[in-house]
């Protein structure tokens, strides 16, 4: 058979793509095929050869290349990264075409008792002026405010975003610890109904990260409550992956079976090395769940270190009421929060994350320092900058957050490639970044950042289905678009199907591969040749075109509204 295009429908654009290994996001197996876009959409998918290109503005030689569905990163940390550049060009350069944000925090809604929209932290991380954002955001007193803002502003890659579980706790009850009053918890709900309403794809916790930490089970399944009633996804960073990493799925599964939520595991990992073996555990309990009939899976990045702020090195209690950077500057109450992580080394019986003694000083990396008396620790080990200092690793890490008066970065070593193959067999796992969209040259003037904003997606495609041959390719890139498509609901994006959204990859499987390291983080992925986000060329033979063809996703809540 053979598709000849004859008709010339008005200025659309038509573009060909030929003689690539069609990957279609379902995980069935390759075939050779011819791919045809007109205007933001999928029009054709037949076999190699059999679309004349008649009619057709640009034809496209994919020999020897893949063809695939854009990648779905179900956790971004692009708020603050956009509010400097929205080309997105470290996700764009690994083939990343949508970006869903949200874990904790989203600058949205202002109000209640949020002190403020855009905390010292997320704007010391970008390093452009927040003061014209500051003084916008204040006005955003809905959720879709600031993805609205995102619409006038353009963006390479389309977005969308869960509601931050940390701006719904401190909306209600600001960082005060102990559970909250049925007023607050009401309050609580309505901010996350008109959330649901507003295109939020659901909650998204952080229950490591205060104020949302302090949020009990029964406050959880109140919230997810609204969520469920909107189809919408519990998607959490539990409260442990350390020693208490199955309990801390069995809060997750307790939420999901009470409040009838789906829900997404962030970045599923056994952190510590006395923990590797609690993977296969918590596999079992995962398995145990869905066989319950119980709506939940996970996603992962491929790396053996995780990345996060270096207060997790703190007891949470220490930053109840927004005010750790005060106690750390106190003497007396320095010293009770130094006793506390120096007495934290029996794992098993601690309440937190204690990622300094789960991971080890020699196992930490200081990555974005930025007071001159501090940025000389950035891309060194945290033993190595103690020992330097004179001092024990603790009083070395409270100096530098005092010093600073933000969360600074840092890099765990904590995980093993072992249960990183396991994870990623996992028919129920998909891949994420947690991680921003960087510019290189922008962000290597900021400090050390988590080579995972660079290379997740090549990294899977490149060293875990190429060299240890851990999965199928087609399995991979299912987990990293149609899978992904799947939870959100986005039905109209994530595979390769006549009358798709064409957000289109074309990679080499061959030389496709991550270049960023933990001490050499600041480059950009290679093999990735051409990206499409909407029929829009957003990546040219491994340029960025610097075109903003991106649009706004939105969960189930505003799509039932709207209907």
């Amino acid at each position: 058979m053979c598709f000849v295009l004859r008709e010339n429908r008005g200025m659309m654009n038509r573009i060909l793509i030929t003689g690539g290994k069609i990957v279609d996001g379902t995980g069935n197996p390759w075939f050779f095929g011819d791919l045809l876009i007109e205007d933001d959409r999928i029009a054709a998918i037949a076999p190699a050869g059999s679309i004349e290109p008649l009619s057709v503005d640009e034809v496209i030689d994919a020999s020897g290349h893949a063809v695939s569905p854009g990648f779905i990163d179900i956790q971004s940390h692009s708020i603050g990264a956009f509010m400097a550049d929205t080309r997105s060009l470290s996700k764009i350069t690994q083939g990343v075409t949508t970006e869903i944000m949200g874990e904790a925090w989203t600058p949205s809604p202002f109000g209640g008792r949020i002190a403020t929209p855009i905390p010292a932290g997320a704007r010391s991380r970008i390093g452009v002026s927040f003061d014209a954002w500051l003084e916008e955001a204040r006005e955003w007193s809905r959720f879709g405010d600031w993805l609205t803002k995102l619409e006038e502003i353009g963006v390479s890659v389309n977005f969308g975003s869960y509601i931050g579980g940390s701006t719904v706790r401190e909306y209600g009850r600001g960082h005060d610890m102990g559970p909250s009053s049925p007023e607050e918890i009401e309050t609580m709900r309505e901010v996350v109904a008109q959330s649901m309403e507003d295109g939020s794809f659901g909650l998204a916790t952080a229950l490591i990260y205060p104020p949302g930490a302090y949020a009990d089970t029964d406050e959880l399944v109140a919230l997810c409550e609204v969520v469920a009633d909107y189809r919408g996804v519990h998607i959490t960073h539990v409260r442990s992956e350390e020693a208490r990493l199955v309990p801390a799925l069995e809060e997750a599964i307790e939420i999901a079976r009470r409040s009838g939520v789906s829900t997404e595991i962030y970045h599923l990992k056994a952190a510590g090395k006395s923990n590797w073996e609690k993977m296969a555990p918590a596999i079992e309990t995962i398995e145990r769940a869905r066989a319950e009939g119980i709506d939940i899976s996970a996603d992962m990045y491929p790396y053996d270190a995780g990345g996060t702020g270096m207060l997790t090195m703190l007891p949470p209690w220490a930053e109840e009421g927004g005010k750790v950077f005060e106690r750390l500057r106190d003497p007396a109450e320095r010293a009770k929060i130094a006793e506390a992580v120096r007495s934290a080394t029996d794992l098993e019986s601690v309440d937190w994350a204690n990622f300094g003694n789960v991971a080890g000083p020699e196992n930490v990396l200081i990555a974005g320092p930025s007071h001159p008396d501090n940025r000389k620790y950035a891309g060194r080990w945290l033993s190595d900058i103690a020992a330097e200092r004179g001092t024990d690793w603790v009083d070395a890490v409270i100096d530098i957050l005092a010093t600073e008066g933000h969360n600074v970065s840092a890099i765990y070593r904590m995980m093993s490639e072992e249960n990183l193959v396991t994870q990623l067999q996992q028919p129920w796992m998909k891949v994420s970044t947690d991680a921003a969209g960087l510019d290189p040259e922008v962000a290597k003037l900021q400090g050390f950042s988590h080579p995972r904003a660079y290379g997740t997606y090549t990294r899977v495609l490149g060293h875990f289905v190429r060299d240890l041959k851990a999965l199928p390719l087609e399995d991979a890139v299912r987990k990293m678009s149609g899978a992904v498509a799947a939870r959100l609901g986005l039905f109209d994006r994530g595979v390769l199907r006549p009358g798709q959204l064409a957000d289109v990859v074309i990679f080499d499987p061959e030389t496709v591969a991550d270049v960023a390291t933990y001490l050499d983080p600041h480059h950009l992925s290679v093999g990735v040749r051409d990206v499409w986000v909407n029929g829009g060329r957003v990546l040219r033979d491994g340029a960025h075109t610097s075109e903003k063809p991106g649009r706004r996703v939105d969960g189930p809540g505003r799509v039932r509204q709207a209907s």
